[in-house]
Order: C-alpha cells, then structure tokens, then sequence
C-alpha cells in the first residue's frame, strides 16, 4: 500500500471515530449552576447568622450569670465581714467575762496573801506547837505568793494591768471615789488609798478602781 493510499485510511477511520455516538468527555462534565450555587450560599449565610446569634445569646447569657455571681460574692463578703465582726465581738465580750472572774479570783489570792503577811501567832498559847504553826504558816505564804505572782503573768500576757492610784488625782474614767478622807498634807482630789485595785484590758477599763480621796474643806 502507497503511503497516499495509508493517509486516506487514517482519515477515514479518524473521521469514523468522530462519527460515533459516544458521548464527548467534556460533555459528561458537569458545568457549575449559578442559582443553585447562589441558594447554597444564601443559606449558609443564613445558617452563619442563626449561630452568631445563638452563640451571642449564649454570651449574654454567660454575661448575666457572671454578674449574678459576682453580686452574690460581694453580698456575701459582706455578710461574712459582718459575721466575723460579731464573732469578735462575742469573744471580747466572753474574753472580758473571763478576765473579770480571773481578776475576782485575783483579788481573793491577795487579800489571803495580806492576811498572811499580817499574821502573828500567839505566843502564849500551843507553845509547843508554836514554831511548827509557824513554819507551816511561811510555807503556805510562799506557795499563795507563788501563785498570785503566776496569777499576775496570766493576766499581763492577756494585756491586763492594774491602774496606778495611789498618789494620783482622780480620775473618773478608770477610777471611783467611795470613801475620802481629809490630808492637809496632800492635794485636794488626790488619791490616798487603793480600796480594791482596778483594771485594763487592752488600754480599756475593764473595772473601775474603787479608791479613797482626799478631799478638803476649804471653807
């Protein structure tokens, strides 16, 4: 066969192959619509919005429970802070209860202290008793000094200390006049003498010092 002759059979059999029914392969591709595309992205749009909103909701929501939250904490801070100041309140009052029964018991222990430092034993009865009595009396001195002085600490550690008197004018905040007396010696309104000692807790009266006062009459 010519070579003209095997180019009119490729031609023929090429143009065969175009003749066929066979569906061309870019026909079978599927060209993008519009409208549709146009509808898909409208409601995703839409779908966009609706959760924005939602999740704004939600916000707002979160918001306002942050707040009530926060109210609630500064309410009960509040409340706490009130509460504390009552308990203190209650323990100054039951320390002070305390401390006076301490200071009662304190004033017991002195005056049983200054019986026994006034002590004089007879000396003509119990002779042959007498030097044991009197053994026994120093001893049971010693141990009621010990304990009056233990009784002293106790007190200072818990900031309580006696008010100063004696020799000082009266001083109507920490002190009350129950007796006076007249020293032409000393000035009018000063104190002569501690009748029951009087105390402070914390630089505030815990109880009044009952003195006896000089008082002249000047006219």
């Amino acid at each position: 066969m010519s070579t003209e002759a095997q180019k009119h059979e490729l031609l023929a059999d090429f143009q065969k192959y175009l003749e066929q029914n066979n569906p061309d392969v870019f026909a079978l591709k599927q060209q993008p619509d519009l409208h549709s595309l146009l509808s898909e992205m409208m409601g995703l749009k839409t779908e966009v919005k609706a959760q924005a909103r939602q999740f704004k909701k939600t916000l707002d929501s979160l918001s306002s429970a942050l707040s009530t939250v926060q109210d609630d904490n500064q309410a009960l801070a509040v409340e706490l802070s009130a509460y504390e100041q009552r308990l203190e309140q209650q323990q100054e009052k039951l320390m002070r209860t305390m401390l006076l029964q301490m200071v009662d018991m304190y004033d017991r222990l002195n005056t049983g202290v200054e019986v026994l430092h006034h002590y004089q034993p007879v000396k003509r009865l119990f002779k042959t008793s007498r030097r044991k009595d009197v053994h026994f009396i120093e001893r049971f001195k010693e141990g009621q000094m010990m304990t009056l002085k233990r009784f002293e600490q106790l007190l200072s550690e818990h900031q309580v200390r006696v008010i100063d008197c004696v020799g000082r004018r009266l001083d109507p905040v920490t002190m009350s006049a129950v007796e006076t007396a007249q020293d032409i010696g000393q000035e009018n309104g000063v104190v002569l003498q501690e009748l029951r000692k009087g105390f402070l807790y914390k630089g505030q009266v815990l109880r009044l010092a009952e003195v006896k006062v000089n008082k002249i009459n000047l006219g």
